[in-house]
């Protein structure tokens, strides 16, 4: 599916944000390890959260889906059993991250497929540890398929992240969960800690100190985790897209709902108002563990900035629509030390330069990052532009929202993957008054 951007167009009202993608997979994992009655409201109906979903009733797990988002997980007779297929995750790194640590701790054999872009992802950063601990896998030089046999991990495992990961470090965790063993994980920068929050919120005994700098993160075996309902809190990778083509396409005030606020997660908020955004934060309170509030994006004048260094890790998901940002800021941007993004669901770094390129924005590639001459003003193309998503997702709304500071209408390639992490992102478009036509 291709979509096509209406030029010259704002986003102006108010929308409640979507779910979050990363806290929603992770609900599913350690309700259905609570193995008891769970009603999760706020879940994000897309192609990754379902994904999992799938694959944990595969192994047995009661999951059902009702309407307006709420997910009610059941007290399954059987408990986890060992599935007759392989495990599908689709295209989703996270779910498979994730359950890869998860089902090593159940000591479950089974084999895991995704999809093609998933296929082509290394994830060797996650079976390497879990082989440290004692997992027996066998993979295709660390891709799918993967097959992981019956394994009675290691007690007491300390792992120190070579590169900080959210996603390594909640494999772990995980896999320590589902064997009931203690893990002890040291992290270099803060990474996203909704594993952390969650486990705390289900009365896991899990501690974080701090000592050389670093994280010192454990969770005690043979936890006891309590049965409690569960509010997923809004994303605010899904809210980036909104707030860029609110600052970019000076669209009067846009307010923004529900948005998770996890410290771990707001640098997108920091570097936009270091650009020089104003961004007003009201409402905020706490749902199952984690920080929300609503967001007030008003009209500003974005300038250029360096990015480097701790905040790297903060903003990875986020460097393609915050490329948008800085195209269309005044002066130069700077982003390095983000080589993870050759790795993600695309090589991000390649689709942010090659889109940049067909809309004509002075830029620089650097093999860690990329350097963007910005120009605030609207953008004058000689005539339609087209884009490849590269089948990647954030790729695919960023340059979709580009289109809003633009003269000619830009098609996007490949867009069925938004489905994967923001099902209703055309509705909600539309409903701001951004009319994206398929």
């Amino acid at each position: 599916m291709n979509l096509t951007s209406t030029p010259e167009s704002s986003l102006t009202g108010s929308v409640s944000c979507p779910g979050d993608k990363s806290i929603s997979q992770r609900v599913l994992m350690i309700s259905s390890l609570i193995n008891e009655p769970i009603k999760i409201k706020g879940f994000l109906d897309g192609e990754d959260p379902l994904s999992t979903m799938h694959a944990l009733n595969q192994m047995g797990a009661e999951i059902e889906i009702h309407p307006k988002n709420v997910i009610q997980v059941k007290k399954s007779p059987t408990g986890f059993v060992e599935p007759i297929d392989p495990l599908d995750l689709g295209n989703s790194g996270t779910g498979l991250r994730l359950m890869l640590g998860m089902i090593a701790g159940l000591g479950i054999k089974t084999m895991f497929k995704g999809d093609r872009s998933l296929s082509q992802r290394p994830m060797n950063r996650v079976l390497n540890p879990l082989s440290a601990m004692g997992a027996d896998i066998t993979s295709d030089n660390g891709m799918l398929p993967i097959a992981l046999n019956k394994s009675v991990l290691d007690d007491d495992f300390v792992y120190e992240l070579p590169v900080a990961s959210a996603q390594v470090k909640s494999c772990i965790l995980l896999a320590g969960l589902a064997a009931e063993k203690t893990v002890t994980i040291i992290e270099p920068i803060q990474t996203r800690d909704h594993t952390e929050r969650m486990l705390k919120n289900f009365g896991a005994n899990i501690t974080i100190a701090q000592k050389d700098s670093k994280n010192i993160i454990c969770l005690a075996g043979k936890a006891s985790l309590k049965a409690m309902d569960y509010q997923v809190v809004g994303d605010i990778s899904s809210a980036a897209f909104l707030i860029v083509g609110a600052l970019i396409s000076q669209s009067e005030e846009l307010e923004i709902c529900g948005v998770g606020m996890n410290p771990s997660r707001i640098g997108i908020l920091s570097v936009l108002r270091d650009m020089g955004a104003r961004i007003e934060i009201k409402n905020a309170r706490e749902e199952s563990g984690e920080p929300i509030a609503d967001l007030i994006v008003l009209p500003s004048k974005l300038s250029g900035v360096i990015l480097d260094g701790s905040i790297i890790p903060n903003i990875i998901d986020e460097i393609p629509i915050l490329s948008i940002a800085a195209a269309f800021a005044e002066g130069e941007t700077i982003i390095r030390d983000a080589a993870e993004l050759r790795v993600k669901e695309s090589d991000r770094l390649k689709a942010i330069s090659d889109g940049l390129l067909n809309l004509g924005i002075s830029h620089i590639n650097f093999d860690d990052g990329i350097k963007i001459k910005g120009n605030p003003r609207l953008l004058d193309l000689p005539g339609p532009v087209q884009i490849d998503s590269y089948d990647d997702h954030r790729i695919a709304m960023s340059f979709l929202i580009a289109g809003l500071n633009c003269n000619q209408p830009i098609t996007v390639l490949e867009c069925d993957n938004i489905f994967t992490s923001f099902p209703t992102f055309l509705e909600l478009t539309a409903s701001l008054g951004y009319e994206i036509k398929k």
